[in-house]
């Protein structure tokens, strides 16, 4: 598996990955957008060529936000997700970020379970902050 920047060119395998994970996905159009700001960190987890997992950052004076983070389903539980966040973590860490900050839903447990495993501490709920209604919990890990 190679870790590496995104392109403009992965951004369709992006879109279809959003598709097979999330339920509210982001759209080509929202991704793209995202990957021209100047305060965004790219990261595509790659093998045999294919695009099987991604995540970006977006950061501004010492702070960044995990806006997002997927895996294909037939990749997880593979080191994907980790490695995703050992090079933002990283390339944030160059930059001077000094925190890093996510939401998660209340029923993605999976996903809390990786983010106190790597020191993200769960810091308070943000009601209905989902479409759907769904609460999520607000993660921050100090670089």
């Amino acid at each position: 598996m190679d870790i590496r920047p995104w392109t403009y060119e992965d951004i369709y395998s992006i879109a279809e990955l959003e598709k097979q994970c999330f339920s509210d996905p982001w759209s080509f159009q929202m991704l793209a957008d995202s990957f021209f700001g100047e305060n965004t960190l790219t990261a595509v987890a790659e093998r045999e060529g294919k695009v099987e997992g991604y995540a970006f950052l977006v950061g501004v004076q010492g702070e960044a936000d995990l806006a997002n983070i997927a895996v294909s389903p037939s990749f997880r539980r593979r080191g994907a997700a980790n490695a995703l966040l050992d090079y933002l973590e990283g390339e944030a860490k160059k930059r001077g970020t000094e925190r890093i900050f996510l939401e998660v839903r209340v029923s993605n447990a999976p996903a809390m379970r990786l983010y106190l495993s790597r020191g993200y501490v769960g810091r308070y709920v943000r009601p209905r902050y989902y479409g759907d209604g769904e609460d999520a919990v607000i993660f921050v890990k100090e670089l």
